[in-house]
């Protein structure tokens, strides 16, 4: 199934303010506009450095940018979409923050 994310705007703002950033969220969003997704494995096979949170959790991490990045989004297998909602996005050592914290199972940044 193709994928849909929601709110792709959140990215551009995100790369607007850490310019370093850009070329690299670029590269994941062409990536996503030819994806094809029927299970959470299909994102892993798409990004292998990706990271499913456990914890019966419908939340997949991202790393952008060699790890330099971190994105936290939600995914929802619809009937004919896949529909990603991105929920935050910060550096790794801002994600390590959250991690410490457990809020990487709740945070809904945007």
């Amino acid at each position: 199934m193709k994928v849909h994310v929601i709110k792709k705007i959140t990215i551009e703002e995100f790369y607007t303010k850490h310019a370093r950033s850009k070329n690299s969220f670029e590269i994941w969003y062409n990536q996503i506009k030819y994806a094809d997704w029927n299970d959470p494995e299909d994102i892993l096979r798409t990004f292998g450095t990706a990271d499913l949170l456990g914890k019966g959790s419908d939340r997949i991490v991202f790393d952008i940018r060699g790890n330099n990045y971190r994105m936290i989004c939600k995914y929802w297998f619809g009937l004919k979409k896949v529909h990603l909602y991105i929920k935050w996005i910060g550096t790794h050592n801002e994600y390590n923050q959250l991690c410490k914290k457990n809020g990487q199972y709740t945070i809904n940044s945007y």
